[in-house]
């Protein structure tokens, strides 16, 4: 999940910086043989995912994606040669220790390739038994950059919250002399946004500081002055929880909206009302929504999402699909071979086209920015520019084990 932004219960669950990742043991899986050539047996895939719980609806669209990039990328057969996929979906619910029974279930049934991970509490607690008992592991929408070269087995499908506030960089182009104020709540959340944006924009040259606002403030107008006083050139605003509509009210009537440039997340489709008349005056950095691409992998996903409504985390499970395919395609049941197909495998996905490093399986990636236009419950999203890959990197991860 999660990220740097508004947001929201995915940041709070999946925000990179804060979470530690806690290593899990495992037994020994079962070995299962490994397929003669031209072998009809069914190539086994464990899907670990928030079905359930705070997290469900961008566990939802991910597996909805997931399911639409298998027969995408296996030409509607859902097979790989003559092998059929044998997927099997577990709930973790956002719950680490769920997920590590779920995966280690798996693991011992013989299964050698996981994917899923809604939150980054969850991927981080995953990609250790990947590496321990040498299974391939692609994340899915936890965003913690800790995940990016934690181990050789694991992998991620998504962005990761450098590449968000890269992109937010991305609207006060050269950071170097500029006034970034972060306005977010005292918080655990919070601070991790303030590191984040500190350490990227803060380390291009900006100046950056913040407002930390009690998580259980009520009258936001003080905060929004200062806000305003402090006339940065950037104000990037991090926010999660119920008062999200109060905390944007509070910032558009102190004129802070028509002041400066307001950045914050793009979220699911269903989170846009939160911004209310507030909506139309910030500018949003994405990592994905409806409309920021139009390729054939798009319009796949699309003619496969129930509704036609494309959303959030759906590109994500619809690449881990592309991934997984090609890495049995090119290592069959061999793990390592499957490791080595995948670093430095550029294909063409719904985004547009990804590169995963080879040096720490960072996934290269288009990221947006974006307007919202609309009112009520009526919100429409309009891209404003397509972030090039390199211009969202992330800096070279050491590899850990």
């Amino acid at each position: 999940m999660g990220s740097l932004t508004t947001r929201r219960r995915a940041l709070l669950a999946g925000s990179a910086l804060t979470l530690l990742a806690l290593a899990a043991g495992c037994g020994s899986p079962k070995q299962a043989a490994a397929p003669t050539p031209g072998s009809t047996a069914p190539v086994n895939i464990g899907i670990v995912y928030s079905q359930t719980g705070a997290l469900a609806s961008y566990g939802q669209q991910y597996v909805e994606g997931f399911k639409a990039g298998l027969a995408y990328a296996t030409n509607g057969t859902q097979k790989i040669g003559d092998r059929p996929l044998n997927v099997t979906y577990a709930d973790d619910a956002g719950d680490p220790a769920k997920a590590v029974a779920a995966a280690k279930d798996l693991i011992g049934k013989g299964y050698k390739i996981l994917a899923g991970s809604t939150a980054s509490g969850v991927g981080l607690q995953v990609a250790p038994l990947a590496a321990q008992n040498k299974v391939l592991f692609v994340s899915g929408p936890a965003a913690t950059d800790a995940l990016t070269g934690v181990n050789k087995y694991t992998f991620r499908s998504g962005r990761q919250s450098y590449q968000d506030v890269r992109t937010a960089q991305s609207l006060i182009g050269a950071p170097a002399g500029k006034k970034v104020l972060v306005f977010a709540q005292d918080s655990a959340f919070g601070k991790s946004n303030v590191d984040a944006v500190k350490a990227v924009i803060g380390g291009a040259g900006a100046t950056v500081t913040n407002i930390a606002v009690p998580a259980d403030a009520k009258d936001f107008t003080p905060f929004a002055s200062q806000a305003k006083s402090a006339a940065p050139d950037l104000l990037f605003v991090a926010w999660a929880g119920t008062t999200a509509s109060a905390m944007w009210q509070a910032l558009d009537q102190q004129g802070v909206l028509g002041s400066t440039t307001v950045v914050t997340g793009l979220d699911i489709r269903a989170s846009w009302p939160t911004f209310g008349a507030a909506g139309a005056k910030i500018s949003f950095l994405a990592h994905y929504f409806d409309g920021a691409s139009d390729n054939p992998a798009e319009q796949a996903l699309k003619q496969a999402v129930p509704g036609g409504k494309v959303d959030l985390f759906h590109p994500d499970g619809f690449a881990a699909a592309q991934m997984i395919v090609h890495a049995v395609q090119a290592g069959g049941d061999d793990v390592d071979a499957m490791v080595k197909a995948l670093e430095g495998y550029s294909f063409d996905s719904v985004k547009g086209k990804l590169t995963v490093r080879a040096e720490d399986h960072a996934v290269l990636q288009p990221m947006f920015t974006a307007k919202l236009s609309g009112s009520g419950t009526a919100f429409n999203a309009t891209l404003v520019k397509t972030v090039d890959p390199a211009d969202s990197a992330p800096p070279v991860a050491q590899m850990k084990g």
